[in-house]
């Protein structure tokens, strides 16, 4: 899309607000934005150095002088600024999807529930490593922390966009065509944001593959029951290859002619004539990237990786090498025997159901955050198995006691300091204190990320 002399308004002035803004005026557009909040001094100064417009601690009508609207993924379609925007009939776009106009470099796609962080670190890697032996860049981008646009000029037509991508993100995506989509499952989570209803939630994530065409390729997890009943319908209802993965032999019973497959302890590349090993789970299931998860994390950076012609050899090369991401069942330290893993990223119950199954052994707890409209429920046979003790924390902490009281012990911490102190009393040697919230982080702190900092700043300070 030519920008030039066009008239755009940025919704929100945050990472994404910001690059975006800075993307387009270096384009030629006429910005504008607008923060319900405060800026800071650093972005009012880099916004006037841009020659951008801007006003904060709310949104005025100017907003709607504008030619199209970019609005930031935290604000949702129910806020009144966007509701003003689509009342008059003025486009509105994600970051994501501006950026995507200015792309030269392929895109592959990354969205789901759970693991897409994963995945994307994965195939980056992969990606990096065949950049390296093949004369390319790989560039990762998007919900994974860095906005796409503040990349996005710096890639040509020989390099390689990896994109991880929300349902918040996809939902402004009007055109934005991924060479490679994955969906690595859907289950309940942001349904706060949808209404409680799991079709809009899901139709969201279903935008990654809306502008694909034939030469394109969608990946996903056969295995998980929502994406199997969308995709049932076989790769003729689709107009671009589609490639299952899973664990077990159903995938292979599904009726595509190709899919990835974890069975016998390696991961195959599956076709109904050949069957190739791609490499033995045993190379890359290590204490530090374990779990029935990172199997379908890694095949799903297998499948992708096959689809944009990556080589086995920095495939086998990266995943070999690869130690988890930060945040995610991230092994911290090891005190009088006791094990402490920080899983931060895990903001919703279907993540926290993953941690507690992964994690050998009696497990100490500590969880809550903000509630998404969490079903906790569905951990109460794990929590019974394994769990010791849950020791609660933020908004959540009463729905958080009230589903495990009857189960296990449970405590109320007033910060996460206090619910590290509080571990530290209930776990004995042989025993995981594992910091997995199954919420999201915003009633305490600024993200997922500063919340793992503090819980592993808070377990290094620990004196055995």
């Amino acid at each position: 899309m030519d920008v030039q002399g066009k008239r755009a308004s940025v919704i929100g002035a945050k990472r994404s607000g910001i690059a975006a803004a800075e993307l387009l005026a270096g384009s030629g557009a006429s910005v504008f934005v607008s923060e319900l909040g405060s800026l800071t001094p650093e972005e009012k100064a880099r916004l006037t150095e841009l020659g951008v417009v801007w006003e904060q601690e709310g949104h005025s009508g100017r907003v709607c002088d504008a030619d199209f609207c970019v609005v930031s993924p935290g604000i949702p379609r129910s806020a009144a600024v966007v509701r003003m925007v689509l009342e008059r009939g003025i486009p509105l776009f994600s970051e994501i999807e501006v950026a995507s106009w200015f792309c030269r470099a392929r895109i592959a796609g990354i969205t789901g529930t759970d693991g897409k962080t994963t995945t994307a670190t994965l195939l980056h890697r992969v990606a990096e490593d065949d950049g390296v032996r093949h004369g390319y860049r790989a560039f990762s981008a998007g919900n994974i922390g860095i906005p796409f646009s503040s990349l996005v000029r710096q890639m040509t037509s020989g390099d390689l966009a990896v994109v991880e991508l929300s349902s918040y993100q996809l939902e402004g995506c009007v055109s934005f065509r991924p060479e490679v989509a994955v969906i690595t499952n859907i289950t309940p989570d942001h349904l706060d944001r949808y209404g409680g209803d799991m079709q809009a939630y899901a139709a969201a994530k279903f935008r990654i593959y809306a502008s694909q065409r034939n030469a394109d390729t969608l990946i996903y997890n056969h295995d998980d029951p929502i994406l199997r009943e969308h995709f049932s319908g076989g790769e003729r209802a689709f107009p671009f290859r589609v490639v299952p993965f899973g664990i077990g032999d159903g995938v292979i019973r599904s009726g595509f002619s190709e899919a990835f497959v974890f069975e016998g302890e390696e991961i195959v590349h599956w076709k109904p004539d050949l069957s190739e090993p791609v490499m033995a789970g045993a190379e890359f299931l290590k204490s530090s990237f374990r779990g029935r998860h990172n199997i379908y994390n890694a095949l799903a950076a297998v499948a992708a990786a096959d689809a944009l012609g990556i080589s086995r050899d920095s495939v086998r090369s990266a995943l070999a090498g690869f130690c988890g991401v930060e945040h995610r069942q991230e092994f911290v330290r090891c005190i009088d025997g006791v094990d402490w893993i920080n899983d931060s990223k895990a903001t919703n119950v279907n993540a926290l159901l993953q941690a507690l199954n992964a994690v050998p052994g009696r497990i100490v707890l500590i969880a809550g955050g903000r509630d998404k409209g969490n079903d906790y429920s569905v951990l109460a046979q794990a929590v019974r198995r394994k769990v010791s003790a849950v020791i609660a924390i933020g908004e959540a902490t009463e729905n958080v006691c009230r589903a495990f009281e009857s189960i296990t012990a449970t405590f109320r911490a007033e910060s996460l300091e206090e619910a590290v102190s509080l571990a530290r009393q209930a776990a004995h040697a042989g025993d995981t204190v594992l910091f997995s919230p199954g919420c999201a982080s915003f009633d305490m702190f600024e993200n997922f990320e500063e919340r793992g900092r503090l819980f592993k700043h808070y377990t290094r300070s620990l004196v055995s």
